[in-house]
């Protein structure tokens, strides 16, 4: 390394050092008392620091964990609830096909009673199907039959 290269990057640190405890929030953070603590004390502060560095790679790793554990339920939660809707609408669409294919079968058996009965009726009861014109006729009919006789 030149010389010229280290006392110009010394330079460099030393202005950018300059601006930032220049800065009024730094400078009020610098008169805090812990602040004034760990400048009295550099072992502690070194403890302090090698703490926080140390236990950013957990923490972060248990946030890390948590959003993905999040995300993943969330989808998981939206599968589980479309697979619910799926299987929903599956059991919907067989009820009523059943529904459908027994009211066919069940209108079919009641037409076929209802005409049966109304065969044997009219085989065993033709009166009581006849309309009122076919009853006068009838009515007519015997009475001339009748009279004849």
């Amino acid at each position: 390394m030149q010389p010229s290269s280290s006392n110009e990057m010394w330079e460099g640190w030393s202005t950018m050092s300059n601006q930032v405890y220049n800065n009024p929030k730094v400078n009020l953070l610098m008169k805090s008392r812990a602040v004034q603590y760990l400048n009295g004390h550099p072992v502690v502060a070194l403890a302090v620091m090698l703490f926080c560095a140390m236990a950013a790679v957990p923490v972060g790793l248990f946030v890390l964990f948590a959003l993905v554990t999040l995300v993943m339920s969330a989808v998981s939660f939206l599968f589980f609830e479309g697979f619910l809707l799926f299987v929903g609408a599956v059991s919907l669409t067989c009820v009523l096909i059943g529904v459908a294919f027994f009211s066919v079968v069940a209108s079919s058996v009641v037409a076929a009673f209802y005409v049966a009965i109304s065969t044997i009726l009219n085989y065993y009861y033709p009166h009581l199907t006849k309309t009122e014109k076919e009853h006068d006729k009838d009515n007519g009919d015997k009475m001339t039959h009748n009279s004849t006789q």
